[in-house]
């Protein structure tokens, strides 16, 4: 099958492209390398895919509407995966018109050459930061999300509508998969996991915010992947249970659906730490802070409608992963 990976360069993208090839598919990376986090791990990403039989890969922007429809043209998909975006919440306090340019400019890019080029199923790219101000737990795709405390979830959020728009109006069926707090090896240096191990290492002080309360639903780089090719094989169609007079974001009377992608295990970030520590064989200097503008106290996601429709729950416990990532961190950077 050939198979369109935006953001191909990124974590979960190289490491889905590999998986992918592994099976036999062809594959197309789509990517602008940009600078937000150190370009040269994206690239060393890249370098592990290209001598592979059955990839090859584009340098260049989503909002550039015309190189994404000439790779469309050349590779002619019969589905696609889009992870590319502009990622992290606290840079979205920063830079808000990055988010608006790839998450949204981008992603309507990315169904024009969809429902243009009869691709077959779209599988995106949300995330749990779409439950926003909610405190139910554990988060369902069923719960109204309504609520954004970032213009990245709000991003991601309009993703999801956007989607259900073209599924309605176009047929094309689309797959939303709603991440929560991914990890493991050649994984981004923004996120908790790469700066505390990098710190501690080192012996500098790491921050902790929330004073280490919040929990999050960690879910490793390998799981998620097999979520996202689990619903890539799985084309959506009409829910013949979906009842406009009480409606559930989470399916439809179009062919379009949402599923969360988390380890429905939740972990205190102080646990966390206390793993890494034990994992790098030193302890934390830590800096207690308080909760960030944009961050949630706990995530914790509910995986029911994902184990139903493709048999398939994250598992990967973090007492597992941390320890993996540790030892590619320290044999990658020669720490």
């Amino acid at each position: 099958m050939r198979i369109l990976i935006t953001g191909a360069a990124g974590f979960i993208g190289s490491t889905l492209a590999h998986r992918l090839l592994d099976r036999g598919d062809e594959v197309f990376g789509y990517d602008n390398l940009n600078d937000y986090y150190d370009v040269r791990l994206k690239q060393a990403r890249l370098d592990r895919l290209r001598p592979r039989a059955g990839f090859s890969f584009l340098k260049a922007a989503l909002e550039d509407r015309a190189a994404l429809d000439a790779a469309f043209d050349a590779f002619q998909p019969k589905r696609v995966v889009h992870l590319a975006a502009q990622a992290g919440v606290r840079y979205s306090l920063e830079n808000p018109r990055a988010y608006i340019d790839a998450n949204i400019v981008g992603f309507l890019n990315v169904l024009e050459a969809c429902r243009h080029k009869g691709v077959e199923h779209l599988v995106y790219a949300s995330s749990s930061s779409v439950y926003g101000a909610n405190r139910k737990l554990p988060f369902a795709v069923e719960d109204s999300v309504d609520h954004p405390v970032s213009l990245y979830a709000a991003s991601k959020k309009a993703n999801e509508l956007m989607a259900h728009t073209y599924s309605h109006l176009f047929g094309l069926p689309t797959t939303g998969l709603r991440f929560f707090t991914v990890y493991g090896p050649w994984g981004r240096p923004d996120m908790a996991l790469f700066l505390f191990t990098k710190k501690i290492l080192a012996g500098e002080p790491i921050e902790v915010f929330n004073f280490g309360r919040h929990t999050r639903d960690f879910t490793y780089i390998d799981d998620i992947v097999e979520g996202v090719v689990r619903t890539l094989d799985r084309v959506p169609g009409p829910d013949p249970d979906f009842d406009p007079m009480a409606p559930t974001p989470a399916s439809s009377a179009a062919p379009y659906r949402l599923y969360n992608i988390g380890n429905h295990t939740p972990v205190q970030l102080s646990r966390y730490i206390e793993l890494i520590e034990e994992a790098a064989g030193k302890k934390a200097q830590k800096n207690l802070l308080p909760l960030q503008p944009g961050d949630v106290p706990d995530t914790e996601a509910e995986v029911s409608a994902l184990m139903r429709d493709v048999g398939y729950s994250p598992s990967t416990p973090v007492e597992l992963g941390i320890p993996r990532f540790v030892a590619w961190y320290r044999n990658y950077y020669g720490v």
